[in-house]
């Protein structure tokens, strides 16, 4: 293991040196928070996928394979679709918005009123997602170094939290890139030929396991339009995924880079499935689907092979990790605490250093996202939470805003409060994993934003005016974020 173990910490180090990099580069609030808004198509496409696959889709989709089969491959596949979906349609405009947030844009689209509860909201599904990427950490370190759960946190999560602060969006989209060329040679051109040639090949798949393992739709039907509620539509509205649209220097970038991107994760799912599977054929009686991953890492690669693969599965939990701690840190210093400190601030105080103020920022969440994780057990029910908050909470006023021109402030923070308030209480009710508080949360949602915004005053043309103005490229090269608003 001596050179496995070797290969771990050049990796590591590596990753506090392109903080320390990015460190000299973010010397701006557009740098530190989104690259400068300068990345071009090949960084922009590597980043992208990086952050969407992390942990869940490594880890977890091995483990979905090894339970379900091929079919295993609609969890990350369904990740890619939303990603496609947002390229295409969507990331053209969000990109010539030129904001930080979420809450920002829909500041812009409903007039200034909708940005505090929203970020709260999205705040939430950004913190508990970087929870879960940080929980991750333990089964890989348990795996390297035999150490026990609450050191092997600390010590994955000191280190995101150290190149995150360093240098912001520049340190991350460095190591995302490095994340994404060692993942894609880890993962699909070793650890996935190496699994289906150890399992006997694809015939010998096919002899010792049931029919139903290769059936596409095995995993079942509910499942799957489950699995697009969440993560498809999840990947248009995140603060996570925007925030790199945000760092594309151009439309054609944030369009066709992402389509790459999202081509990449549906190869990536499927990939992982079949590793699942050629493990279910080696080791059939595993006690836990989610144990596949690195049993067949453990006992299969020769020593080297293994440190790399290892260090594939490490760059998909950090990957998404430090993607979200930054979104987390983002949203609370710019969509809550600038806003709160806006009523309260003297006059004749000077400005803040913000680039300080968005370190400070990362360096709390990350200490806060570290304790978190120690203390919480169920990582899928964690995520889940997560997504219902931003499926049922923030799906109806985002796309009603880029879709609707009647959708009102007033509509779009009661369509915010009923979708969130509504996911919470069905979650208590059925259950936390149950499918149907995402449904009824995001119906609520929906049938309170039509019928408050057809029932209010339209929104002032003049908003509208300059909603539009910014959609098409024009009104700000790249302007700080709006006003703080008076709560």
């Amino acid at each position: 293991m001596a050179v496995d173990y070797a290969v771990i910490v050049v990796y590591l180090v590596g990753m506090l040196a392109m903080g320390w990099w990015g460190m000299r580069r973010a010397r701006s609030k557009s740098e530190f928070l989104v690259a400068g808004r300068r990345l071009g198509p090949w960084m922009y496409s590597g980043t992208m996928a990086a952050i969407v696959l992390g942990g869940a889709s490594t880890i977890g989709g091995v483990g979905l394979g090894y339970q379900y089969g091929l079919s295993g491959a609609w969890m990350v596949f369904t990740i890619g679709l939303g990603l496609l979906a947002l390229s295409v349609f969507f990331s053209a405009r969000i990109a010539r918005l030129k904001v930080y947030t979420v809450s920002e844009m829909l500041d812009l689209r409903y007039g200034g009123r909708a940005g505090v509860i929203s970020g709260v909201v999205m705040w939430a599904y950004t913190l508990m997602l970087a929870v879960t990427s940080t929980i991750a950490y333990a089964t890989i370190f348990d795996v390297l170094f035999d150490v026990n759960r609450t050191v092997a946190i600390i010590l994955g999560g000191t280190i995101v939290v150290a190149y995150s602060t360093l240098g912001g969006m520049w340190s991350i989209t460095i190591t995302d890139m490095v994340q994404f060329v060692v993942k894609t040679i880890g993962v699909l051109l070793l650890l996935l030929p190496i699994a289906v040639v150890k399992a006997g090949g694809f015939s010998e798949m096919k002899a010792k396991l049931p029919t139903e393992y290769f059936d596409p739709l095995g995993i079942g039907g509910e499942t799957i339009f489950t699995y697009v509620l969440i993560y498809t539509f999840g990947m248009l509205i995140g603060q996570d995924i925007w925030q790199r649209v945000f760092t594309a220097r151009s439309d054609s970038t944030a369009r066709w880079g992402g389509t790459v991107a999202g081509t990449y994760c549906l190869v990536y799912a499927l990939a992982g499935a079949v590793i699942g599977t050629a493990a279910k054929v080696m080791y059939p009686k595993l006690p836990s689907a989610d144990a596949a991953f690195a049993t067949i890492v453990k006992d299969e690669l020769p020593v080297g092979v293994r440190g790399l693969v290892l260090a594939a599965a490490l760059a998909a939990v950090m990957s998404t990790s430090s993607g979200a701690l930054i979104a987390c840190a983002t949203v609370a210093n710019n969509d809550i605490w600038s806003r709160l400190r806006g009523v309260v601030a003297k006059e004749g105080e000077g400005e803040r250093d913000e680039v300080k103020g968005n370190r400070v920022f990362i360096l709390l969440m990350g200490v806060a996202v570290i304790v978190i994780a120690i203390a919480l057990n169920n990582v899928v029910e964690a995520l889940t939470v997560a997504y219902n908050l931003l499926v049922g909470g923030l799906l109806v006023p985002i796309l009603g805003g880029l879709l609707w021109r009647r959708g009102t402030a007033a509509g779009a923070l009661a369509a915010v409060a009923v979708g969130g308030a509504s996911v919470i209480g069905l979650m208590a009710g059925y259950g936390i994993l149950a499918n149907e508080p995402v449904c009824y949360g995001l119906i609520a949602s929906l049938a309170v934003y039509v019928v408050v915004s057809l029932a209010t005053r339209p929104t002032d043309p003049a908003v509208l005016t300059a909603w539009r103005e910014r959609l098409a490229g024009r009104g700000a090269e790249d302007p700080a974020a709006p006003e703080p608003v008076t709560v």
